[in-house]
């Protein structure tokens, strides 16, 4: 006879305990196992009672020909970029962000749109009153789009509306964690629950060949909450990141199965709603007029989208005796230790009696690799106040050798900083780039550079 188990499951990663403890043992979270309904513990059966009884599935070769998916743009350019063309019939995106980021907004203004030009499109919120959802229509100027509105929570009775006649081409749903499955016994937002609705949801958008969107709540360290499998299930994954102080919004690719990844599209808020930004290169660079000790700009590279960004370092020398601090605004501090290490160790320098400050300016955060010159450079810079010209570019991947290593797309980088009207780059020694017109100072090792920077040379 079947026997039923209680399980225990962690509301923030999704794992599965035996019995209750006061931290998961996977994610490290405290109070998050909730003990959810377990399912029955069945007899062991032989091996060989799967291989019959099955159906039998058609195998393909990898030469077969496949057409290429149907797209649906949105119009709003930085949203289709992100997506690598638009929304995807029969295709799941779940983004998130943190709350009042402008998610909503989004997913609002592209499904009047779509609406607009004569799509079937559905907006299920199971967070606001269809009112409260038609009010914000109404602030942005888009009151008369023929968006469908709708306010519920009920799975069963979503798919049984929109089961009564043709699919609408977009369904969206905000947001997925109050969705909820008759199916499956829990709270709406518990992890059995949120994958459950998912799963039906998205069962539903294949079958019919509906571009289904799900909103999904973060956690406090920035990602999106519930079962990790839920990024798994989907095709697509959104990060909606910035600040709620600040007007500038970007949407990053994390994950995308018709396109690429780590696209961004930029936004402004307004009181109009999110604005594109086409140029954010200049969004994130401040008045290059005169040069400023500390500051040098690096051509950052975001999917095939170059973005050209200011790095600004800051040095403050301390009494002796004092401990340095060490403080770090949009990069990894882990690499700043290092950079600061290679500077020391293989160039002379001294960064003990010093706080070192490092900003990326305009609230961007950078995880190339490739701005190690830039940042490098930036800390010269400031430690002896003397300043890189502002028409100059740095970029390159600095070992702890001190070596400086060449990095992909130089020449997408440079092409860029050219069209901004920078006339000067500092590049890897290695490096193979054509200038396109810029004087290209190349540099095998970092000493080099700062030889270069201190007039050793």
């Amino acid at each position: 006879m079947a026997k039923f188990q209680k399980r225990y499951v962690c509301q923030a990663c999704g794992s599965v305990a035996s019995k209750w403890a006061g931290q998961c043992v996977d994610c490290g979270e405290w109070n998050t196992l909730v003990e959810e309904a377990g399912g029955a513990v069945t007899p062991f059966r032989a091996k060989h009672d799967l291989q019959s009884g099955g159906r039998a599935v058609e195998l393909v070769g990898l030469d077969a020909d496949v057409a290429l998916p149907e797209r649906m743009g949105t119009g709003i350019a930085e949203l289709d970029r992100s997506l690598g063309g638009g929304f995807v019939s029969g295709s799941a995106t779940l983004i998130g962000g943190d709350p009042g980021i402008g998610k909503s907004t989004l997913l609002l203004q592209a499904a009047a749109k779509l609406a607009q030009r004569g799509l079937a499109v559905a907006y299920v919120s199971g967070e606001e009153a269809a009112d409260q959802v038609r009010l914000r229509a109404r602030r942005l100027g888009l009151g008369q789009a023929p968006v469908q509105l709708a306010a519920a929570t009920s799975v069963r009775d979503i798919l049984t509306t929109l089961g009564q006649g043709a699919p609408p081409a977009l369904l969206v749903i905000d947001s997925i964690q109050t969705m909820h499955s008759d199916l499956i016994e829990g709270a709406p937002g518990t992890v059995s629950q949120v994958r459950a609705s998912a799963q039906e949801l998205i069962r539903f958008a294949k079958e019919r060949g509906t571009a289904l969107v799900l909103v999904g709540h973060v956690t406090k360290d920035g990602s999106i909450a519930g079962p990790r499998v839920l990024e798994h299930m989907v095709d697509t994954v959104l990060s909606f990141e910035g600040e709620r102080s600040h007007q500038y919004r970007i949407l990053r690719a994390i994950k995308n199965r018709f396109g690429g990844t780590d696209e961004i599209g930029v936004f402004a808020m307004a009181e109009g709603g999110l604005g594109e930004i086409a140029n954010p290169s200049a969004l994130f660079l401040t008045n290059r007029g005169e040069s400023v000790t500390g500051a040098v700009v690096f051509p950052a590279l975001e999917g095939t989208r170059p973005v050209l960004v200011e790095i600004q370092a800051l040095t403050v020398r301390l009494a002796s005796g004092a401990t340095p601090r060490r403080a770090v605004v949009g990069w990894d501090s882990g690499r700043l230790a290092m950079i600061l290490a290679v500077l020391e160790a293989r160039c002379g320098l001294s960064f003990s009696t010093a706080e070192v400050y490092l900003n990326i300016a305009g609230g961007y955060r950078v995880t190339d690799p490739a701005a190690d010159l830039a940042v490098a450079a930036a800390l010269v810079s400031a430690l002896s106040e003397r300043s890189v010209s502002s028409d100059t570019v740095a970029f390159g991947e600095v070992a702890l050798s001190g070596e400086v290593r060449p990095v992909a797309h130089g020449a997408l980088r440079l092409k860029e900083a050219a069209k901004l009207g920078f006339s000067r780059a500092l590049v890897p020694g290695g490096s193979t780039d054509d200038g396109g017109g810029m004087a290209l100072a190349r540099y095998a090792t970092l000493a080099s550079l700062v030889d270069h920077m201190l007039g050793r040379d």
